[in-house]
């Protein structure tokens, strides 16, 4: 995506009319690349519907009166994404940014307390081997080498501290955030594990058995969620 995007060509997982205008708001870059995330105007506008338009909207969020994940963001065209919190102080109301079943982003209502999930994507080792892991949303944070990808870390809001790791492992209970199966909740049968340049697939059952790839399945709880699930 360049510097202007038209609606027609927008990534289909952004819940706004396709024909309605020719021009819809861009992302700048943050938390969640351009591909995974959607703009906090679209956000204010498409989804909690509290503006009726962009000039109303840049307003709200010019004033700080929206928080991403416990900081107040003034960029309308920040990006924001899956498992984030979308607080509004003023009305006492907060939400998680979650896929519905037609993989579309929407927004599940929260308690003030709400936590961020991030999922591990990858690990590496910087200075004096501390390890860093890299999470979902392209924030990084310091721990221990006790964490796999692929596990699923509970951070406390606003600062982001370790307070809970959920492993990735048969037996736990995995949101699924792609594909055929978008925003469905199953727990993990088995993990297939493929030799070479394939990809890894996961075996898991709610009501019935699917599989999905592996690159899909965001870990969410144990025996029981850790969010508000539908």
């Amino acid at each position: 995506m360049g510097k202007h995007q038209k609606r027609i060509a927008s990534p289909t997982f952004w819940p706004i009319t396709r024909k309605t205008h020719t021009w819809v708001v861009g992302t700048n870059a943050g938390a969640h690349s351009k591909e995974t995330g959607v703009p906090l105007l679209i956000v204010i506008r498409d989804m909690l519907k509290i503006a009726n338009n962009a000039r109303e909207a840049k307003r709200i969020i010019n004033e700080g009166g929206i928080l991403v994940d416990g900081v107040a963001r003034k960029d309308y065209k920040y990006t924001t994404g899956l498992f984030d919190i979308i607080s509004l102080p003023a009305l006492n109301e907060h939400y998680r940014v979650l896929l519905d079943a037609n993989n579309r982003f929407k927004l599940y209502k929260e308690g003030p307390d709400a936590v961020k999930l991030c999922r591990i994507n990858n690990k590496t080792i910087i200075k004096k081997g501390t390890v860093q892991l890299n999470l979902h949303d392209g924030s990084n944070i310091l721990a221990s080498n006790d964490y796999k990808t692929f596990d699923t870390v509970i951070l406390s809001l606003p600062d982001r501290k370790i307070i809970k790791h959920i492993p990735y492992k048969s037996g736990n209970l995995a949101m699924i955030v792609g594909g055929e199966h978008s925003g469905e909740v199953g727990k993990i049968k088995q993990i297939r594990k493929v030799r070479g340049s394939g990809t890894n697939t996961v075996v898991l059952s709610n009501e019935k058995e699917f599989e999905t790839i592996e690159g899909y399945v965001f870990i969410i709880g144990e025996s029981a969620p850790e969010i508000k699930v539908i």
